[in-house]
């Protein structure tokens, strides 16, 4: 095949989805994409992110007496009324599974958006992929520092990033510091993905601006088999303050690890992950009393914000459990992006885009403790602002910063 009928190929290609947006903007339904693993040793985190976006999409298409974007109108006033229907599709935690998922909801399925996806790693190839066939693409959950910083015109991500919520662990140090806390080194648990080297080097850095001796610094094979003599490494740096970064799995098998080899941190304080996982603390959480975990989400919140009750109730109807850390971004990235393909009044990619780039809503709008939700040049929130949970009595409690304080943290976190 020469040149010419590569670029009369794609010529067609291209006439043909502009076909179906046309076709499209009739229809009494605006499709999304949702790319989560919904198999394999994630599995439940795509289950969760499932019932997070259909209370998302619930609240969408029909009227509630919520104080949230798109909760007072039915559908998208903006298309006549339309209603949101989500498309799933499986990743598998896979990066090129996800590529491929997401070729096939946009060209197949005819998405007009997609949002996902956990891994940091899928995101990154989904967003490209995204990136080529001008469809937005909104990061819900994944948190590597990395994906907003590729000059991509279609990335958006309204929650924090790891540096973010990394400089919230530290501010969290200082202060305990400053009471008289002896906090003085740290051990960095992190696996080989984006997700776990972006982690640790932003935890790196922070620790030598901020005056803490890194003791431990130890990277793991994501899904090994054995962490024994990883384990056996942070037990001998005998850090003040043990900071692992690891998806569901891995943070089992390490909590375990360390049961069986006698090693008890001082502290921990998580980058969620695993660690704001339902399943983690059902299995392990005997053993996890006083951890602390960087959050988007504090449930405890409600008081403040009455419209996190009734999210929750609605959600935990449909799973069975508590919104948490990463549900909570999910259901939350789904109303941002009907809000702007509302205001749009159109499913193609470029005109969601430049919606999504003109998004400005205020804190109070949404269930999540955040000041705002206006994207930069780069497609990121800025104004995501992280909170600090601790694992106390089977729940978890908001612990910082202050203003936002349920209690104050129990530290050391055994006594």
């Amino acid at each position: 095949m020469d040149r010419r009928q590569v670029l009369k190929l794609a010529a067609a290609g291209a006439a043909t989805l502009a076909s179906w947006r046309a076709f499209a903007q009739s229809l009494a339904e605006v499709k999304i994409g949702a790319i989560y693993p919904l198999t394999g040793s994630n599995a439940q985190i795509g289950v969760d992110a499932k019932h997070a976006m259909e209370t998302a999409a619930e609240i969408v298409n029909g009227v509630y007496d919520l104080d949230l974007i798109t909760a007072k109108q039915a559908g998208l006033q903006g298309l006549g009324g339309a209603k949101v229907k989500l498309i799933f599709a499986d990743h598998q935690a896979d990066p090129q599974k996800g590529r491929a998922e997401a070729e096939r909801l946009i060209t197949q399925d005819q998405v007009c958006a997609i949002v996902g996806a956990y891994h940091s790693s899928v995101s990154a190839t989904v967003s490209q992929t995204c990136e080529r066939y001008e469809i937005p693409y909104l990061a819900a959950d994944s948190s590597s520092p990395s994906l907003h910083r590729r000059n991509l015109k279609y990335f958006f991500r309204a929650a924090a990033h790891d540096e973010m919520f990394s400089a919230a662990m530290f501010d969290f140090m200082d202060s305990l510091k400053k009471q008289g806390k002896p906090i003085n080194s740290l051990a960095l648990f992190y696996e080989d993905t984006i997700f776990g080297t972006d982690s640790s080097n932003v935890q790196r850095k922070l620790a030598g601006e901020r005056g803490y001796k890194v003791a431990g610094d130890v990277k793991y094979k994501a899904n090994s088999p054995s962490l024994t003599s990883e384990v056996e490494q942070l037990k001998s740096a005998d850090a003040d303050v043990l900071m692992p970064s690891s998806y569901t799995t891995d943070a089992i098998l390490l909590v375990k690890t360390m049961s069986e080899l006698g090693y008890a941190p001082k502290n921990m304080i998580a980058q969620a992950a695993g660690f704001s996982e339902k399943t983690v603390f059902d299995t392990v959480g005997d053993k996890l009393e006083g951890l602390i975990s960087r959050a988007s989400f504090a449930i405890d919140l409600a008081g403040k914000r009455p419209s996190i009750k009734v999210v929750n109730d609605m959600f935990k109807a449909r799973a069975g459990r508590d919104l948490n850390d990463n549900s909570s971004r999910q259901f939350t990235a789904l109303l941002i992006l009907a809000d702007a393909i509302d205001r749009a009044k159109s499913i193609e990619g470029p005109k969601i885009r430049a919606a999504l780039s003109e998004t400005d809503i205020p804190g109070e709008k949404t269930i999540m403790p955040w000041t705002r939700v206006k994207f930069g040049a780069d497609g990121q929130n800025p104004y995501a602002d992280p909170v600090l949970i601790q694992y106390l009595d089977k729940k978890f409690v908001t612990v910082f910063p202050a203003a936002l304080a349920a209690s104050p943290a129990k530290w050391p976190m055994k006594t």
